[in-house]
């Protein structure tokens, strides 16, 4: 009688206990989750920081292995999404930027700035008069996003590449 009466209260902590405990920790992780994000979309301008590679595959941004000076900034609303990155690679990164994002370095037109005044505005970038520039964009089928990539060609050892990819749902 004692046995079945331990059994059973053994049986009972089981079933409840274990799915009781797992949401607990799950409601935590996921406030965290949500934390985080509050954190990270309240930041205005760029981050020096990599993207997610969730949003590097959204938005279709394959930034290269060993690229430095990385920095993102995303907007999003109901009509579009935005994901702006700035990086510094090498001229064998750009070649492998490029060729992942759809183009090649002969689609790069000297003297041409793709990113618009306005984007470049909301992230505080200049493109002055005293660098080489070149720029593309990269078109997609909807609902993929279209990509914006200027390069500062001054060192072409060392290019800084400006990207913006936009997507609308």
């Amino acid at each position: 009688m004692i046995r079945r009466r331990w059994l059973t209260a053994v049986i009972i902590v089981l079933l409840v206990g274990i799915p009781a405990g797992y949401l607990v920790i799950s409601a935590g992780q996921s406030r965290d989750s949500g934390r985080d994000k509050e954190r990270e979309s309240s930041v205005v301008g760029l981050q020096d920081n990599w993207p997610s590679q969730m949003k590097r595959r959204v938005f279709e941004v394959p930034i290269p292995r060993g690229a430095w000076d990385v920095a993102y900034y995303e907007t999003s609303n109901w009509k579009t999404s935005r994901l702006y990155v700035r990086f510094t690679t090498t001229a064998t990164g750009l070649d492998t930027f490029l060729a992942e994002s759809g183009a090649s370095r002969a689609e790069l037109t000297p003297g041409r700035v793709t990113v618009g005044e306005r984007d470049a505005d909301i992230v505080g970038w200049t493109f002055g008069p005293d660098a080489t520039w070149s720029g593309t964009t990269v078109t997609r089928e909807r609902p993929r996003p279209a990509t914006d990539v200027t390069v500062d060609l001054t060192d072409p050892a060392f290019p800084q590449v400006y990207v913006v990819s936009t997507t609308s749902p």
